[in-house]
């Protein structure tokens, strides 16, 4: 008998390929999110959809008696996808993750999969060396990203608790941006609405506009693929191992003027290709570097996806919206936030 998983977050950028990735790699899955509905999508998949909400304790109850063993949960706020709201951030991560717990220990699930953030470690992010998941956590002390990793290193406190009082295996992934198309291209940065960075250079690329390289364009950072993620999402949810910390990265370490390029080649139309500048009196973008070799070792992590196999791909989702059932399309979008940014 297969493992039953329940994807929490489901409807969400992580949850929904994850949900699908789990499907697919033979695990019975149930999906739920905050939505009330999933209009159908997860059922075309033959996943069965909840509408829970995290945040009560009581809305877990429609899912004592299935059975569930594992538990993958990515829901709570972002401080990228809400104007700043920090009661709302303390409430769907750290006492919504209380809740999930208490649900598995009354339940008997016993595996939890929980992503984190590398904010936990910025006070290693620019040492040019990568990062050891097993660093002592801390927060950044300001920022849009200060009381969001207060919560999350809460919530991981709380599983860690649960690991060591009631024997929950515990697997913490950590990661920067995981790139994905979805159709909204929008999110808040410092409390304000905006296009994301890397959207807004393949809208400028597509238009064959041209880009500017700000600062020192060989700065590198981490750029993982969701297909990659959902391979270590899979390969915790199938280990029998205890779990622990394990970073996230991508197979090559992309440089400012790579991805620039790359986004330009895959993007531009071949007869008006968006023409490069540099500008190093601009402030240089942040540089970390993740070292993911327990992944490796642990969780079998191999990244197949190099940084222009990613943008082919979505470039291609881009254009099929594999996910416009359940997330809506681009030009929704583009019409919501049109006046907002």
């Amino acid at each position: 008998m297969n493992k039953k998983v329940l994807v929490l977050g489901a409807t969400g950028n992580l949850g929904a390929y994850s949900a699908v990735a789990l499907k697919n790699a033979g695990f019975d899955v149930i999906a739920a999110g905050r939505r009330e509905s999933d209009n159908g999508f997860f059922e075309e998949m033959g996943i069965s959809y909840y509408s829970i909400d995290i945040t009560k304790k009581e809305s877990f109850d429609v899912l004592v008696d299935k059975g569930i063993e594992v538990v993958a949960d990515f829901a709570g706020e972002l401080p990228s996808r809400c104007a700043f709201n920090p009661q709302a951030l303390i409430r769907t991560i750290t006492e919504a993750t209380m809740n999930v717990l208490e649900f598995m220990r009354k339940t008997n699930a016993k595996k939890i999969i929980f992503p984190t953030t590398p904010y936990d470690l910025f006070y290693l992010h620019e040492t040019g060396k990568p990062i050891s998941p097993d660093a002592a956590r801390s927060y950044p002390e300001k920022g849009d990203h200060s009381i969001y990793s207060i919560a999350k290193n809460a919530a991981v406190d709380l599983i860690e608790n649960y690991h060591n009082e009631y024997g929950f295996s515990r697997f913490i992934l950590r990661f920067f941006t995981i790139y994905q198309y979805h159709p909204n291209a929008y999110h808040y940065a410092d409390c304000k609405m905006r296009m994301m960075p890397y959207r807004e250079l393949m809208e400028k690329a597509s238009k064959g506009e041209p880009i500017c390289i700000y600062g020192d364009p060989s700065r590198v950072k981490e750029m993982v693929y969701i297909k990659d993620f959902t391979k270590v999402v899979v390969a915790a949810a199938s280990s029998e191992l205890d779990g622990g910390f394990y970073n996230i990265g991508s197979p090559e370490r992309v440089s400012l003027d790579k991805m620039i390029h790359g986004i330009v080649e895959v993007f531009s139309p071949m007869d008006n290709k968006s023409e490069i500048s540099y500008d190093p009196s601009k402030p240089n973008t942040l540089q970390s570097m993740l070292d993911w070799s327990k992944t490796k070792a642990e969780l079998g992590y191999e990244p197949e996806y190099t940084y222009i196999k990613m943008l082919e791909d979505f470039k291609k989702e881009m254009k099929e919206e594999p996910f416009a059932k359940l997330w809506g399309t681009g030009s929704y979008y583009d019409e919501l936030y049109k006046d907002k940014v």
